[in-house]
């Protein structure tokens, strides 16, 4: 069992000795991910209205007026719109690369940080080519079954987002477990603590509200709060699961993490 309170007290305690170190880090992993995990469910109504047969001969003529037009377009113009398209199709996915990357090193620097090792060259930690191609393809995983379950409306999503919530800290752990192992250990590792970790987020929302009255910059200043407390969170449910026999030393690389 694991108490909020002493889990931000240690995170404060962390913080004090290295605050800049973990502010940077935070922005670089804001800055790359963009909030790439978030998911936001629309609902379209369809509202029926009185047909108007002069607007719909008027749609249809200006559809075919389009298509006309479409195919009397230039070869090079379809090329040029083919191209800007794969560009931004490409600047996406390197983005989502970079951004997977970060969210990792990102939390491997939160939890080193807990023992006391503020190196900033834990930011570079995934992008070592024997780990990133595992922790992309583990994170997209994730990132591929939360938003799967989103479609099943708000409450699937955010539950099982909260069930894969420790597959990064997992991955910052031991980059090559493999997507599955990741998911599933991550999963045990938050079963019946669902709730609690929901309750915990909850109570950053006043130091969020505080943060958003200078047009949402002093956030940024909370973010290292936030980090550095759920690294505390995983450190707790990482000793809860060897005991519980969920996983091993060997199979997170904790003696090689120590040195």
């Amino acid at each position: 069992m694991w108490i909020r309170a002493e889990l931000k007290s240690r995170a404060k305690e962390v913080l004090k000795k290295s605050y800049w170190k973990a502010f940077l880090v935070s922005m670089i992993i804001v800055a790359a991910s963009g909030d790439m995990d978030s998911f936001k469910i629309k609902k379209q109504w369809n509202i029926t209205e009185p047909r108007n047969v002069l607007l719909e001969q008027k749609s249809d003529y200006i559809g075919s007026s389009f298509l006309e037009g479409v195919t009397d377009t230039a070869p090079w113009v379809w090329g040029l719109l083919i191209g800007i398209i794969a560009s931004f199709l490409m600047l996406w996915l390197f983005k989502i690369i970079i951004g997977y990357a970060f969210e990792v090193s990102g939390k491997r620097y939160f939890l080193k940080s807990a023992q006391d090792h503020f190196d900033l060259n834990n930011l570079t930690y995934a992008f070592n080519r024997s780990r990133i191609v595992d922790i992309v393809k583990t994170m997209a995983y994730r990132g591929l079954l939360v938003f799967l379950w989103s479609l099943l409306f708000l409450i699937p999503g955010i539950v099982k987002s909260y069930a894969y919530q420790m597959v990064p800290y997992i991955l910052a752990d031991n980059p090559n477990i493999g997507y599955q192992r990741a998911v599933e250990l991550s999963k045990n590792m938050t079963e019946g603590e669902k709730w609690n970790i929901f309750v915990l987020d909850l109570s950053f929302i006043g130091w969020n509200i505080l943060g958003s009255l200078l047009f949402g910059i002093g956030r940024l200043f909370v973010n290292p709060y936030v980090d550095s407390t759920q690294a505390e969170l995983y450190l707790v449910l990482r000793e809860n699961a060897l005991e519980r026999g969920l996983c091993t030393r060997e199979e997170l690389m904790m003696d090689e993490f120590t040195k």
